[in-house]
C-alpha cells in the first residue's frame, strides 16, 4: 500500500478547515498522515486546530508562531521542514476546499502507470450564494507555459517522492530566492517542467474549489479578475517573475530565454509573438500577446 502525505498550509479562517480535513480522511484511498502548517493567527483559531490535531491519531501541527504573509511561504515552510522519506506521494491542500472521494485514487492512478511525477486537475469552483462553475486547465501543455503560467491550482497537485524532494532541496539550498516567489503552484509546475519531469492535467474535477473573501488568489472569472490579471501583467511583476524563474533554473541560455529574458523592448515584441508557446488556453494567448505588446510600449524596462 502506498503512503500518501498531505499537507496543508492555513491562515486565520477556522470555520471550514473540519470539512476539508473530513473530505481528505474519506478519500477511498488511504491517507497515511495530513501535516498542517498554521501561519500566525488569531488566538482562537490555533486553539481550534491544536484541539483538532489532538483528537485525530493522523493529524499533526508543525510547530506554531510563524507569519508567512501568504500560501506561497506557507508552502516552502512546509516542503522544507518535513521529512518525506516514509512517503511515496505528496498532495498539497488549502485549508477550505472540499475533495471528491476518489481525487487520490485518480492522481495515483496517473502516477503510477505512467512516467508523469506531477499531477493536477481541474476544479469546480463554488461560491457561498450556490454558484458553482467548472474552472479548465487541461488544455494541451505548450513547450514554455511552465514559465508563464500554473497547471491548476496548487490545492490539486499530488506529486512523487522522487519530485518532492528534489523540490525540497532546491529550496533549502536557495532560501532568500525564494522568499521572491510569490505563487507556490507556479514555482513547482515551473521547476518540474524545467527539470524534465512530466506532468499530467486532468480534464476532471477532482474538488470543490472555494471562494470568498479570504482567497489569496482565487479563479480567473468575471471584470474583477480580469482586470487584476492585466494589471498584473502590465505592471511588469508577472515578466519579472518569468525572469526570475529563468535565473534560479539556470535557462538564461536556451535560445527562446535569451531572446526576451531581459524584458527590453525587443525582448517583449519577440515574446508577444511567441504567445502560442507561452499560453495553453487560446484566449489566453491573445491575451498573453497583447499584454506583451502593451507591455513594451509602456512598461519596458531592464529586470534587475
Amino acid at each position: 500500500m502506498k503512503k500518501i502525505l498531505v499537507i496543508i498550509a492555513a491562515y486565520n479562517d477556522k470555520q471550514y478547515i473540519r470539512r476539508q480535513i473530513e473530505s481528505i480522511e474519506t478519500q477511498d484511498t488511504e491517507i497515511s498522515k495530513i501535516i498542517i502548517s498554521l501561519d500566525k493567527s488569531e488566538p482562537d483559531v490555533f486553539s481550534y486546530v491544536s484541539k483538532l490535531v489532538s483528537s485525530k491519531k493522523n493529524l499533526a501541527l508543525l510547530p506554531y508562531g510563524m507569519r508567512f504573509n501568504g500560501a506561497a511561504s506557507n508552502f516552502f515552510r512546509l516542503i522544507s521542514d518535513i521529512n518525506f522519506s516514509e512517503f511515496d506521494y505528496v498532495a498539497l491542500s488549502d485549508q477550505d476546499d472540499i475533495w471528491h472521494p476518489n481525487k487520490i485514487s485518480k492522481a495515483l492512478n496517473i502516477l503510477e502507470t505512467s512516467s508523469y511525477d506531477g499531477y493536477s486537475s481541474n476544479v469546480i469552483a463554488f461560491w457561498p450564494n450556490g454558484r458553482k462553475k467548472t474552472v479548465i486547465k487541461s488544455q494541451p501543455q505548450v513547450k514554455w507555459d511552465h514559465l508563464f503560467e500554473a497547471p491548476g491550482p496548487g490545492c490539486t497537485f499530488v506529486l512523487t517522492n522522487k519530485l518532492i524532494v528534489e523540490i525540497q532541496h532546491f529550496v533549502l539550498k536557495n532560501k532568500q530566492k525564494m522568499k521572491l516567489v510569490w505563487l507556490h503552484d507556479w514555482f513547482i509546475y515551473s521547476y518540474a517542467r524545467s527539470h524534465g519531469y512530466f506532468w499530467y492535467i486532468d480534464k476532471t474535477p477532482t474538488m470543490y474549489y472555494r471562494q470568498h473573501t479570504s482567497n489569496s488568489i482565487g479563479v480567473n472569472i468575471g471584470l474583477k479578475a480580469f482586470f487584476y490579471r492585466i494589471n498584473f501583467v502590465l505592471s511588469g511583476k508577472a515578466i519579472e517573475q518569468s525572469s526570475l524563474f529563468v535565473k534560479l533554473f539556470g535557462l538564461e541560455n536556451n535560445p527562446f530565454v535569451k531572446n526576451w529574458h531581459s524584458a527590453n523592448r525587443l525582448g517583449l515584441l519577440y515574446l508577444a509573438f511567441q504567445s502560442k508557446l507561452c499560453r495553453r488556453k487560446t484566449s489566453e494567448k491573445i491575451v498573453f500577446f497583447f499584454s506583451c505588446l502593451l507591455l513594451a510600449i509602456t512598461k519596458s524596462k531592464k529586470i534587475r
